[in-house]
């Protein structure tokens, strides 16, 4: 790699060097890589395209759970919070049924690698909010879900961030479908188009910080539909709290402090 000297800058590929500036100083270098034909059509790079189209889809996914959940994350969230996701996306392609690069996501079957995904993982639900609660249940039909967190004292289950008066918990669901490969399409597709991010989201009141809230908390979202739901989808209950600080008689949302995780996927 070397540096370009003179009042001539050039940017993009000649002649084998591909000319680019970088932190304000101007580089060239010899072009690499493999050529974009070559990756597709070569038998030598099958398992390359294989792991693209796997990886690509992966992103997809990831990207139905995050829009099916709504702008809720995005006071809660880290910067790491897509790769995470594609992360978990790609380790249930992994178990999924199907020859290498068309490998299926199956949501409901490998539930567990995505319960419990901190949405902030320097910040976990746990950290901040620890009252005695059980996770959210859903009605036979998978469309109802509800969560209850019995009376608790602010004092002693809660780790509220510098400034903050009030609080309000959530409960987010949002539907994910399976995701298959369809070799027509040469693309990964939702097995349920029709249900796939189906979302709802309920937050309780704001509750003053400091004593007991005074009454169990029973928050409930309904996704509306009439008929039980297919085992093809899973239904994606999310869990946590914000925190508000109280000026005058208006409350606002703080951007430090909150925290949420996936509670169940039922």
């Amino acid at each position: 790699m070397a540096k370009q000297k003179g009042f001539i800058k050039l940017k993009g590929s000649l002649g084998g060097l591909t000319f680019y500036e970088s932190n304000g100083k101007n580089i060239v270098k010899t072009t690499g890589g493999v050529d974009k034909s070559r990756i597709e059509n070569d038998p030598n790079y099958k398992r390359t395209r294989e792991n693209m189209s796997e990886f690509g889809a992966s992103a997809t996914v990831g990207k139905a759970l995050r829009q099916g959940l709504g702008a809720i994350i995005k006071n809660i969230k880290d910067p790491t919070i897509t790769g995470r996701i594609t992360g978990l996306m790609k380790q249930i392609n992994t178990l999924g049924t199907g020859v290498r690069g068309q490998r299926s996501f199956e949501i409901l079957k490998n539930k567990i690698i995505l319960e419990g995904f901190q949405f902030n993982k320097k910040k976990p639900l746990s950290s901040v909010f620890y009252p005695e609660y059980a996770p959210p249940t859903l009605d036979a039909n998978r469309s109802i879900a509800t969560w209850i967190v019995p009376d608790f004292n602010t004092n002693n289950y809660l780790r509220a961030p510098e400034g903050a008066t009030h609080f309000k918990i959530i409960l987010v669901t949002t539907v994910l479908s399976n995701y298959q490969y369809e070799p027509k399409a040469k693309k990964f597709e939702p097995s349920n188009p029709t249900e796939n991010q189906t979302n709802g989201i309920n937050y309780s009141t704001a509750i003053p910080i400091g004593g007991n809230v005074g009454s169990n908390t029973t928050l409930t979202v309904d996704l509306e539909f009439t008929a039980p739901l297919p085992a093809t989808v899973g239904v994606i209950s999310a869990i946590g709290i914000l925190f508000y600080q109280q000026i005058n008689t208006e409350l606002y949302e703080l951007s430090s402090g909150n925290a949420m995780q996936i509670s169940v996927v039922g």
